[in-house]
């Protein structure tokens, strides 16, 4: 059973709103939201530090639930931080295609996105149609991090507009994170 203090939601740019799974499952399960000093104009040092800050102040090691930029957030906080041990394992939902031209002019300072093998158990969830990441970016970020790769079909960026409601499925994928198999 998932306690609720050992999950830490992480939103993309612009936050998570009311009908996002990530808002829907705060509200239901009582998971952390981290929240960022700025969702509009995120810096990646200020996220980095933020997500530290969160971490450290943990009773017990967490999951880490991430959505569009929050999953490039855990690659690069995991690229230079000391406690990743902290971490038992993320769900990584929609990562983004930070190196294209659009979304580097929109999220500048994110670019490139870190590559490096993922030190904690990992599920990255894509969709066929993301309007931010084609399904190979998706593939090749899997394959980089080790991270397990679930494709999602034609969901748009898995977000609010993609009608996933509380997302049951992407509940299942988190509690197969905390069973000790998937560590």
């Amino acid at each position: 059973m998932i306690q609720a203090s050992d999950v830490l939601l992480l939103p993309g740019w612009q936050n998570s709103g009311p009908g996002h799974w990530q808002t829907l499952w705060e509200q239901q399960h009582g998971f952390v939201r981290v929240e960022q000093h700025d969702w509009m104009r995120p810096l990646r040092g200020d996220w980095n530090a933020r997500l530290e800050e969160v971490l450290l102040a943990q009773s017990a090691p967490v999951v880490l639930v991430a959505h569009s930029l929050g999953c490039a957030l855990v690659a690069a906080w995991a690229a230079h931080s000391r406690n990743t041990g902290r971490v038992r394992g993320a769900l990584l939902v929609a990562p983004p295609e930070l190196e294209r031209d659009d979304l580097r002019v929109m999220l500048p300072g994110w670019a490139p996105m870190a590559r490096q093998r993922l030190p904690f158990a990992s599920v990255l969830v894509a969709s066929s149609d993301d309007p931010y990441a084609s399904l190979a970016h998706a593939q090749g970020l899997a394959q980089a991090w080790g991270s397990r790769l679930v494709d999602a079909g034609p969901r748009g960026h898995l977000n609010a507009e993609s009608g996933l409601g509380d997302w049951p499925e992407g509940l299942a994928l988190l509690q197969s994170l905390q069973s000790p198999r998937a560590l």
